[in-house]
């Protein structure tokens, strides 16, 4: 199974992620991606693979990945050894776009879209801290609405508002669930930590 993990720009899905990623380390068949990307490394957000735009289609045309996406600018790209993971039996977990989703359904067998979501004013905070919009920028990024995405009917919703450890813990047993053959029974819930 592949989980998607997707959600605005300042809920936190990196950290979250993260956390997982740590709770996680000793699982040999999780494998958290890392996606390649058409920007330079930086050690703010995604660990990612860097890459120019001509590198990009290099690799595409070579056939590097199992699927690929436009961003804001940026090409993203999985590994096809992603898709040899989670074919042999794996669960792979991947920072997604809800624009990529159409992709990863078709290309691979079981995808479960997780959202990470948190509250207006704690998104605004973390987007200001960041530094790269004004506040009025970060006010019309809040007013836009989450068009409707495949995978949102069976969508898990971890709430990332409060203590990190919450909502990264929330991932990690979502995955757990699923090494252990639970994930079936699990329905959509919002973890929420007040």
């Amino acid at each position: 199974m592949l989980f998607a993990v997707v959600g605005r720009s300042g809920v936190g899905k990196d950290s979250v992620i993260n956390h997982a990623r740590a709770a996680l380390a000793c699982d040999h068949r999780v494998l958290f991606v890392r996606r390649v990307i058409s920007r330079p490394a930086d050690s703010r957000g995604e660990d990612h693979d860097p890459v120019t735009e001509d590198q990009f289609r290099r690799l595409l045309a070579e056939g590097a990945f199992c699927a690929e996406w436009q961003a804001h600018g940026l090409h993203y790209g999985i590994p096809t050894a992603v898709l040899d993971h989670v074919e042999t039996g794996g669960v792979a977990i991947v920072n997604g776009s809800r624009q990529a989703l159409d992709r990863l359904f078709d290309r691979f067998p079981h995808v479960q879209v997780v959202e990470i979501v948190a509250d207006p004013e704690v998104i605004a905070a973390r987007l200001a801290a960041r530094g790269r919009e004004t506040a009025e920028q970060i006010a019309g990024r809040l007013r836009r609405s989450v068009p409707a995405y495949r995978g949102a009917d069976t969508a898990v919703t971890i709430d990332n508002s409060g203590p990190l450890a919450i909502a990264g813990d929330a991932l990690a047993d979502l995955v757990r669930a699923r090494l252990s053959g639970a994930v079936a029974r699990l329905r959509p819930v919002l973890t929420n930590p007040g």
